[in-house]
């Protein structure tokens, strides 16, 4: 069973972004994995406590507390799901990207302490972006849990991919769908939404023209979105995805959690 899989730092946005996932795992009937990767050892630096200090001291002692603060946070919003953690000794955004060949989604928080907490304006946010295996979701901004689900949707070519993670997150959340195009037509033709319609009835669809940039002009449907959806074309390559990338952009100036799926 895939879990949803969290990466924790010692920070108030990492246990945010455990919160998330861990309703999210819930809403999915799947486990809750939280991973906090452990770099310490890689850098041959004591690891346990100070010469004279308290015994409940040192490097491993601190990161253990990390997860069993972001356990009690988990268990807290969804006390029946199982929950297991991971304290891998790898750089960070290795131990994400390995963890999620096996994960059904990756979350992540928008800032904080450490590697992971760069993942907007650094090259980590580039790799996940780029190279997760499964969807990524960046926990950032309030998250407004009535708010309907925003995706935006470029061009024809990627618009099913996003459309069945954001049908399926709207039919387990808010049962509303708001397909956000910048450009001259509307966001997805009627014919395409047939099928999704059929699949989930529940939810209700709605659609926005955009003017302006992409990245800043999704912003403003998902100023009171639950959850923004967007692409990251592999095709760009991870050069283009550093130098202002749709996605990228949409993670600088969104105020909801966002998640990318990658789009090939």
């Amino acid at each position: 069973m895939s879990a949803v899989v969290v990466g924790v730092d010692d920070s108030e946005n990492g246990l945010r972004a455990v919160e998330w996932a861990a309703a999210e795992a819930e809403r999915r009937s799947r486990p809750l994995e939280i991973l906090h990767a452990f770099v310490w050892p890689l850098l041959g630096v004591p690891l346990g406590p100070a010469p004279g200090g308290p015994p409940e001291g040192g490097l491993r002692h601190d990161a253990e507390r990390i997860l069993n603060t972001a356990v009690t946070r988990a268990r807290v919003v969804a006390p029946g799901i199982e929950v297991t953690t991971g304290l891998p000794e790898a750089v960070p955004v290795n131990a994400l990207l390995s963890r999620s060949r096996q994960a059904g989604l990756l979350v992540v928080g928008s800032h904080g302490l450490g590697e992971v907490g760069s993942l907007l304006l650094s090259s980590v946010g580039a790799r996940l972006r780029a190279e997760a295996a499964c969807p990524v979701v960046v926990v950032r901004g309030h998250v407004t849990p009535k708010g309907p689900v925003v995706v935006g949707v470029a061009d024809h070519d990627e618009s099913e991919a996003l459309l069945a993670f954001a049908f399926a997150h709207a039919s387990r959340t808010t049962n509303a769908l708001t397909l956000a195009h910048a450009g001259g037509g509307p966001a997805v033709p009627e014919h395409d939404l047939g099928t999704w319609r059929e699949r989930f009835p529940s939810v209700t669809v709605g659609q926005e023209r955009l003017t302006g940039r992409p990245g800043k002009a999704l912003a403003r449907p998902a100023s009171g979105a639950s959850l923004l959806v967007v692409g990251s074309h592999q095709r760009h390559g991870l050069r283009a995805l550093l130098q202002g990338s749709v996605s990228q952009a949409v993670l600088s100036h969104a105020t909801c959690p966002v998640a990318v799926i990658r789009v090939f």
